[in-house]
């Protein structure tokens, strides 16, 4: 829920134990996350603003894209508010291995893309399991993040070859 790496061994409690004992069973408190992001990153960490609110993109409840945006060639998020801020340093969303595996993620998604736009194209019904495994991969931010991508950017960001792909699956999937 936290890094997208889907590597899910650990129920966590968002709101923490030590900040929140009577909410451990409360099962909008328990999500799915990583042992790093778990036992390593956030641990007990449940940064609030001066009003009290948490300042941790809560992945249940909140569109994280709204706080957090992902530069799709370097493979690291950047913030647009302070719960991005946060949710970044806490859970660790920048460490090396991360990083790597969206950068990995980013060029096997455009070859993915471009496999299944021909299939699309040609009418062959292996697209369905090409875009059904594009969808489930590991670090499906990746695939997200470059739906989302403005006209404008898409053209910097994805090569000449991948661009009326993206674009055929934005008008099949949407963004």
């Amino acid at each position: 829920m936290y890094c997208d790496d889907s590597r899910g061994t650990d129920i966590d409690h968002f709101q923490p134990l030590a900040v929140a004992p009577l909410r451990a069973f409360a099962w909008d408190n328990h999500v799915l996350a990583c042992s790093f992001c778990n036992s390593n990153a956030k641990r007990d960490a449940y940064p609030v603003g001066a009003d009290g609110v948490c300042l941790l993109v809560d992945p249940t409840a909140e569109d994280p894209a709204r706080h957090l945006f992902l530069m799709l060639r370097s493979g690291e998020y950047g913030h647009h508010t302070a719960k991005g801020e946060q949710t970044i340093r806490v859970f660790g969303l920048n460490r090396p291995d991360l990083v790597q595996g969206r950068q990995n993620a980013f060029c096997l998604a455009c070859s993915n893309l471009r496999d299944w736009y021909r299939q699309q194209q040609n009418g062959n019904p292996a697209a369905h399991q090409v875009a059904q495994a594009l969808r489930d991969s590991p670090f499906i931010d990746v695939v997200h993040a470059m739906t989302r991508l403005t006209p404008q950017l898409t053209n910097s960001v994805v090569d000449e070859e991948t661009v009326p792909a993206l674009e055929h699956w934005r008008s099949v999937y949407g963004s």
